[in-house]
């Protein structure tokens, strides 16, 4: 079991998450945060601290987000590690609980 980002967090990027999470299984891509699911610890830390309510435990995974499991896993292999907390995206109020966000992810890899 893993706990999962979903579409709200696209082009918002608050990274409270990654403030409070004991193991460091954030990784981050241009305007989204995902969890590797084999490095999360099922702590439910995260949950609370995402202000944009972008984080479900796998098992109560609406039925319109599961595909993000799998995107999580995917996009954990390609982009970096987040370790620390840093400010949103300057859109981000504007776009949290926007719908149809995830024509919005941008899946490509951060310069180093």
């Amino acid at each position: 079991m893993t706990y999962v980002v979903t579409d709200n967090c696209i082009k918002c990027k608050y990274t409270d998450c990654v403030e409070v999470c004991p193991v460091e299984c954030f990784y981050e891509g241009p305007n989204f945060l995902v969890i590797h699911p084999d490095e999360c610890i099922d702590c439910d830390e995260c949950v609370e601290a995402c202000p944009a309510n972008a984080i479900f435990n796998e098992d109560d995974l609406p039925e319109d987000k599961t595909h993000f499991l799998a995107l999580n896993e995917e996009l954990a292999q390609i982009w970096p590690q987040i370790c620390d907390q840093k400010d949103p995206l300057p859109d981000a109020d504007k776009w949290d609980g926007v719908e149809g966000k995830l024509e919005h992810l941008d899946k490509s890899v951060p310069e180093a």
